[in-house]
């Protein structure tokens, strides 16, 4: 086992070193770089390059039409959008005729109201007014009758004989009238 092992260390001493190297093979291996680098070419530029760009054109086309209909989709909400904006615009326009003619009709209501108010708050007045007057009568013509009773009684006290009653009710009259 030892020659063995002495046989491979002066195989190892004997040999020039890493053949890659070794100026002698240079010319060889720079053919059989440029033959693989042209073959390596050949086959990226025909088989793998193309379906590269097969694949990136695809994507480039599907990125696009995403964008395209993410920009329909866009159009379509702000549509959407004004639509709403326009509908609730009507809806408050409507809103506030509603309320409009709700206020004029309850305003006619009202002024109904106030007006069949007015007329038995007049009506009422002038009977009142009525009563007050037939009262203010009764009450002079009771005044009246009263002093002229007093009168008549104080005349007859004091001057028996001279007790004159139409005389007196004159005097009554116009010293009630003014």
């Amino acid at each position: 086992m030892a020659d063995k092992v002495e046989g491979a260390a002066q195989a190892a001493e004997s040999a020039p070193g890493m053949p890659q190297l070794d100026f002698s093979t240079f010319p060889n291996q720079i053919f059989w770089l440029v033959v693989t680098l042209i073959v390596l070419y050949l086959v990226l530029s025909r088989v793998a390059l193309p379906r590269i760009a097969t694949v990136l054109s695809e994507r480039h086309g599907a990125i696009q039409r995403d964008l395209d209909k993410a920009e329909e989709m866009k159009r379509s909400a702000i549509e959407a959008e004004n639509t709403y904006n326009k509908a609730l615009a009507d809806a408050r326009a409507k809103a506030n005729d509603i309320v409009n003619e709700a206020k004029a009709e309850i305003q006619k209501d009202l002024d109904k109201a106030i007006a069949k108010a007015d007329l038995e708050i007049a009506a009422k007045a002038a009977e009142s007014e009525k009563a007050i007057s037939a009262i203010k009568d009764s009450a002079v013509q009771s005044v009246e009758e009263v002093a002229n009773i007093t009168a008549n009684n104080i005349v007859d006290a004091i001057l028996p004989e001279a007790a004159d009653t139409k005389k007196i009710k004159v005097a009554v009259a116009t010293r009630l009238k003014g």
